[in-house]
């Protein structure tokens, strides 16, 4: 009959033991996971598993100082596993928004070669110098603005790269049709 109190008073003291130590480990790991996903970008491209990350490492640490080291265990894993997948979220989207900034940057290039060909013709059938004039200006601006998105693709901010490179991809499309209503008015003259 002594034996049961015994087994019963090692379970609780094993119990005790095993559940009274904070988890420092698991802390840790997911504060590591925290920092690489910061790192990937996470923070910005996959924000909201990211905070959640962040919300769980919270409630781990206030369970900790609440002596709940179980419900503490559990957010520190949470908050590991949320880290971890804002990481690979990070990098899915900085793939995928790599890849459509090299597309855009490909038809901003063309459109650019097409513009100038399109000023070439212009200046050939002597359509006005204001018109001239005005499409070199919007296209150097242009330029100018492919040239900053080529920095930010060097920066890694595909982000700014890609708003860059709408706005350079709209400047150039005016230039385009303002040349070509210029150089239909000026044909038409001609007959």
């Amino acid at each position: 009959m002594q034996v049961r109190p015994l087994r019963a008073w090692v379970l609780a003291l094993v119990l005790l033991t095993a559940c009274g130590t904070p988890p420092h480990k698991e802390i840790d790991q997911a504060q590591g996971a925290i920092d690489a996903a910061r790192a990937a970008g996470a923070d910005r491209l996959a924000t909201e598993e990211f905070n959640a990350a962040v919300t769980s490492l919270k409630l781990a640490n206030d369970a900790v100082v609440q002596r709940d080291y179980r419900l503490a265990l559990n957010h520190a894993l949470e908050s590991r596993e949320h880290a971890q997948n804002a990481a690979r979220l990070a990098a899915e989207t900085h793939g995928r928004l790599r890849g459509d900034v090299e597309r855009s940057l490909a038809e901003v290039t063309a459109l650019i070669a097409q513009a100038n060909g399109r000023l070439t013709t212009a200046e050939r059938i002597r359509v006005a110098r204001r018109v001239v004039t005005g499409a070199r200006q919007s296209l150097a601006a242009a330029n100018r603005d492919v040239q900053k998105a080529g920095a930010a693709v060097q920066a890694q901010d595909f982000t700014a790269a890609q708003a860059l490179l709408s706005g350079a991809k709209q400047q150039i499309l005016q230039v385009i049709t303002r040349l070509d209503a210029a150089m239909r008015g000026q044909n038409t003259r001609r007959r």
